[in-house]
């Protein structure tokens, strides 16, 4: 096997497909990348959950396949000169590698030690522009689960029904729901499926804001995104997502909307106080035409105030500041609405003319300290 490519597209390759190598594995050609040199070179890394393989342009001398080590291989691309990468493979599994001056011998494994990625029977198919998944993504990811303790939430729920498509996360403390409506979208019957937050994280690299399209293919277990040359692979997560509509309240006594910046730069302001080990909530105070924002920990005592662009009844509620923060970083609009019931009830925000995203938070119980 030998072949030669350009330095900066063998190290975008390898960066891309390292993600889903295994870091340490009884299976040790699972610690590598699969190089598959014939119509182009072929990179792939696999976990056995997450798969992912991407093709770029290569010089072809002569055709083969070998098992590098995934983190040797990269270390040495990374720091090959700007130039010209040959790689040469012994029958003895011996990888030479050389650029410029630069030169490697390093040891191989054998191809045939390295596990396929999943084969499955297509069940749905999907495409959508790559600029509005990724922003779907964006404003959801945030508000996916990181405790394994209910492994169905530390993924993001997809809903197809009709022509709409909703993206759902849930971590117990907050909800993000973002919906697109897409012409395509043609199906006979609604469905659903979890993917994995870790897939969608290296989904959204992948993917540019672009009308380029994404093709999700669904199989009964697994589901693929296919990217240009590059694919991706995930065992879908199983289990009862939340019924999250019925999380949702149905009507609110308060309604008001806030400009989203100013929203941000306050609660940041009295943030200042709260750190890793001190995590004291943020109280908030409605009253007319301002929020009043004060916390209190054990370093002391912030306060602001922002301006409301509707006025508001009287309304004393606190909240994980960096939960709040995480919802309107990702509103896309200059201005949000917030909807409001009790202070032991959610806040919901919502755009001020649409549906096209909702966020909830929980409230925290504020003791008279705090």
């Amino acid at each position: 096997m030998k072949f030669t490519c350009e330095r900066a597209l063998l190290a975008a390759a390898i960066s891309t497909t390292s993600w889903a190598v295994s870091s340490k594995s009884s299976i040790q050609a699972l610690e590598g990348l699969l190089l598959e040199a014939k119509n182009g070179l072929t990179i792939t890394g696999y976990n056995l959950e997450t798969g992912i393989r991407t093709t770029i342009d290569a010089n072809i001398i002569t055709p083969g396949k070998i098992v590098i080590s995934a983190k040797l291989l990269s270390d040495i691309i990374r720091l090959f000169p700007d130039d010209v990468v040959t790689v040469t493979v012994t029958e003895t599994q011996t990888v030479l590698l050389t650029c410029g001056n630069a030169r490697y011998e390093i040891v191989g494994f054998s191809a045939e030690e390295y596990p396929s990625l999943p084969e499955f029977e297509t069940e749905q198919t999907l495409a959508l522009p790559q600029s509005a998944l990724k922003s779907m993504i964006n404003q959801t990811i945030f508000a996916i689960s990181t405790n394994d303790n209910k492994p169905i939430h530390t993924g993001s729920l997809f809903e197809v029904e009709q022509n709409q498509l909703n993206v759902v996360s849930v971590d117990g403390f907050r909800l993000a729901i973002r919906t697109e409506h897409f012409e395509n979208l043609t199906s006979s019957e609604p469905f659903s499926f979890v993917v994995p937050g870790h897939t969608l994280r290296e989904v959204e690299k992948l993917i540019d804001d672009t009308d380029d399209p994404v093709e999700i293919t669904l199989g009964r277990k697994h589901i693929t995104f296919s990217i240009g040359q590059t694919t991706i692979i995930a065992r879908i997560l199983e289990g009862e997502f939340l019924n999250y509509k019925n999380a949702i309240p149905k009507t609110n006594v308060f309604t008001t909307s806030v400009m989203t910046k100013e929203f941000i730069t306050s609660l940041e302001r009295v943030s200042i106080l709260i750190n890793e080990r001190i995590k004291n909530p943020v109280r908030l105070q409605f009253e007319d035409n301002k929020i009043h924002l004060c916390c209190t920990t054990p370093l002391g005592k912030s306060q602001d105030d922002c301006n409301l662009i509707s006025p508001c009844e009287k309304l004393e509620i606190g909240f994980n500041n960096r939960y709040l923060i995480d919802a309107l970083k990702a509103c896309p609009d200059a201005e949000v609405k917030l909807e409001l019931n009790t202070h032991l009830s959610p806040i919901v925000m919502k755009p001020t003319e649409g549906d096209r995203y909702l966020y909830l938070i929980l409230p925290v119980r504020l003791k008279a300290d705090e």
